[in-house]
């Protein structure tokens, strides 16, 4: 059985929590989204998309694409501003590595006390770094080398009162050096300078069950995204609550897993960017009433 055939035992191990009750989530957590699931649609009108989502009922976003002081085009203290004025928060915001890309200016490698001095004015409460470039993870030590850069930006972040973090994909579970590199990533990084931003529908799709983590490392994956798998192709996003992942069963898990924010994500769409990000926002109410 290779890893991929071994999906089908980590889709099943979501039910060992099948014991904890499907708790409704606290008041004090809200729904967000990362804009990334409108990427191909939020520069038309990106005023227009903001209000949108406000009366759609998301109260925090997760922005991406900062470089060199902007969000979208615009200034970025102008788009918290069109945020805030649409009953919502940038709680968060994904930033490159920048070895790979060197273009942008606001990456760990490149400008990074500019981009966190201009996070903490946002209100951002989060800086995350999203995804490595193949060339930054060749082998363990390039993984290390990545914690070794990640822990030095934590100290950055830290000073502006911001927490830095770490999102996954799939290939941080592929065996190398007879080890899980997201697991080295666990043990290199810092947990009082980084925390981890679980995607859960990757550590699924890898064949990786989010509780074993959760309990492994409890408190460490502050924010979450969340986002379902087709029931059928299982590299295709579903709308949340229509797919094969049992979100009730991992929100009972929140608390152990350290989660404080989440945000639903669309990488895939089974009609469109905005019919998604509306029914999934809708399908999850409904799963944490």
């Amino acid at each position: 059985m290779n890893r991929r055939e071994f999906l089908g035992a980590g889709l099943a191990g979501l039910t060992i929590a099948s014991a904890m009750p499907a708790l409704a989530l606290p008041p004090r957590h809200k729904i967000g989204l990362q804009l990334y699931s409108l990427r191909d649609v939020i520069r038309e009108d990106v005023k227009g998309m903001i209000e949108t989502l406000g009366r759609w009922g998301y109260q925090e976003l997760e922005a991406y694409g900062y470089n060199d002081g902007k969000l979208f085009g615009m200034p970025a203290k102008n788009f918290v501003k069109l945020v805030r004025d649409n009953g919502m928060q940038l709680m968060s915001g994904h930033y490159p590595l920048g070895k790979a890309n060197t273009k942008v200016i606001g990456s760990v490698l490149n400008g990074w006390e500019k981009a966190v001095a201009d996070a903490k004015e946002a209100g951002q409460k989060y800086m995350v770094v999203p995804y490595l470039d193949k060339s930054e993870r060749e082998n363990l030590d390039a993984y290390k080398w990545v914690c070794e850069q990640l822990n030095k930006a934590g100290e950055v972040t830290k000073k502006y009162g911001i927490r830095l973090q770490y999102h996954n994909h799939e290939f941080e579970f592929d065996v190398m050096e007879d080890k899980v590199p997201y697991q080295v990533m666990l043990r290199e990084l810092d947990p009082k300078l980084v925390g981890m931003e679980m995607d859960l529908f990757w550590v699924v799709y890898a064949g990786h069950n989010p509780f074993q983590y959760f309990q492994q490392h409890p408190g460490r994956f502050e924010q979450w995204h969340v986002k379902d798998m087709d029931k059928t192709d299982r590299k295709r996003n579903a709308d949340i609550g229509t797919g094969q992942i049992d979100f009730a069963k991992l929100f009972a898990a929140a608390k152990q897993s350290g989660m404080k924010h989440f945000y639903i994500e669309q990488e895939t769409y089974p009609v469109d960017p905005k019919t998604s990000v509306k029914n999934s926002i809708d399908n999850l109410k409904k799963i944490l009433a």
